[in-house]
């Protein structure tokens, strides 16, 4: 006997399922989207990891965390500045969007080519800098020679494929060095602390004055500890005859997500006999310039970074106008620039920051120096700096100022 069929809500044949909600079908195909780019972006990042594990760095331990904690500067788990940084993320995102013109150089820049034969005569002045593009300096002064920031590399990046790339090869081969004194490293972000360049010097007779915490990185990467010196603001050391100083710098620190600010920042002061010279490293404008001048200056000369810079994050870096203004601050007489012409690390055209220099110093009667790349000058005997770069539209100070946070304070 047959069975009568009952029929129910769920039964699709006498009672069909109605079709999902337009939002509904959207927001689970929105899912689907998300976890596709939430792969993607994972899988890019573990071959960065896989490529770039040494590159990356590694963490202090030991003695050398140990030293990081006694530090002033050091507090719940990170270094930080007496002035903090002021970042406005949106305005981050938005000009990274909108973009400028003439962010690299449409044409090769007038590179001098340096043969390492040149540094076989000293300089006359006893004093002679060669600016070898960015923050990467070689500085004579008084028989000694030191290297700042030494970037060999062909991107700022822990991957050769990946990352600001340089405009131009470095105009002095690494393996035509004279003989150093000493390296200075101002902080580990990547296009100061080149991974490459460190492994190729590791074996080099030479000291390496390292903020604290990045020693790990150069021991990890061949450099003997002992040749290490983990430094901290204010620290004087004494390198044959050469008094080296390490000066505080507003910036922050980290070559991964996981370490920002593990390891301190700084700048230099070098003293001879004769001569007294100031390095930045990477540096927003802040009260304490004014004490460094008045401890260590006058300078004879000083190196600021003058590029890199946006409305957006103005405590990180000078800027043009910033860098006269801590040229006058740290009592200096001659003025080199420095961090720019060679990456695109920001919204702004590539020769904007020297041009805006340029403006700041005639207005306030600072003398600057203007090397091209590769180029050795004496300080000294250094006349009017000649204008290298091409004349292109730029904003100018009123059109665009930088101006750091916190000034007041400190």
């Amino acid at each position: 006997m047959p069975v009568p069929r009952v029929t129910t809500e769920t039964d699709t044949e006498t009672n069909p399922r109605p079709p999902r909600p337009l939002w509904r079908r959207l927001f689970r195909w929105a899912g689907f989207a998300a976890a596709a780019v939430l792969v993607g972006v994972l899988g890019f990042a573990s071959i960065v990891l896989v490529q770039g594990w040494e590159a990356i760095g590694y963490a202090p331990t030991g003695e050398r965390l140990e030293k990081m904690k006694a530090s002033p500067q050091w507090a719940d788990g990170v270094f930080e500045n007496p002035q903090p940084l002021w970042n406005d993320e949106i305005g981050m995102f938005t000009e990274f969007v909108e973009g400028e013109p003439n962010r690299v150089p449409e044409a090769p820049l007038p590179v001098v080519s340096v043969a390492g034969s040149f540094f076989d005569t000293p300089p006359a002045s006893g004093l002679r800098i060669t600016w070898l593009g960015h923050s990467t300096l070689l500085i004579e002064i008084d028989g000694h020679v030191l290297l700042t920031d030494p970037v060999w590399g062909p991107r700022t990046s822990p991957v050769d494929w990946l990352g600001p790339e340089r405009w131009y090869a470095p105009p002095l081969a690494l393996d035509d060095l004279p003989k150093l004194d000493a390296v200075l490293i101002s902080h580990d972000h990547y296009d100061h602390l080149d991974y490459p360049t460190i492994v190729a010097l590791a074996d080099r007779d030479t000291r390496f004055f390292a903020p604290l915490g990045v020693g790990a990185h150069l021991e990890a990467w061949g450099v003997p500890a002992e040749r290490i010196e983990d430094v901290d603001w204010w620290d004087v050391h004494e390198v044959e005859g050469l008094t080296i100083t390490t000066a505080p710098s507003r910036h922050a620190s980290g070559r991964q997500i996981l370490d920002q600010n593990r390891t301190l920042w700084a700048g230099y002061a070098i003293r001879s006999e004769n001569h007294n010279v100031f390095f930045s490293g990477d540096t927003g404008l802040f009260p304490g310039m004014t004490e460094i001048g008045e401890r260590l200056g006058p300078f004879e000369v000083t190196m600021l970074e003058v590029g890199a810079y946006a409305q957006a994050w103005p405590d990180w870096h000078l800027g043009p106008e910033q860098a006269v203004t801590a040229h006058q601050m740290l009592q200096g007489d001659k003025f080199l620039p420095v961090h720019w012409g060679l990456f695109d690390l920001a919204n702004h055209g590539w020769a904007e920051p020297m041009e805006r220099v340029m403006d700041a110093a005639e207005r306030d009667g600072v003398s600057v120096l203007a090397p091209r790349p590769g180029e050795s000058l004496e300080p000294t005997t250094t006349g009017a700096p000649q204008r290298w770069w091409p004349e292109l539209p730029y904003r100018t100070a009123a059109d665009y100022p930088i101006e750091a946070t916190k000034m007041g304070a400190g």
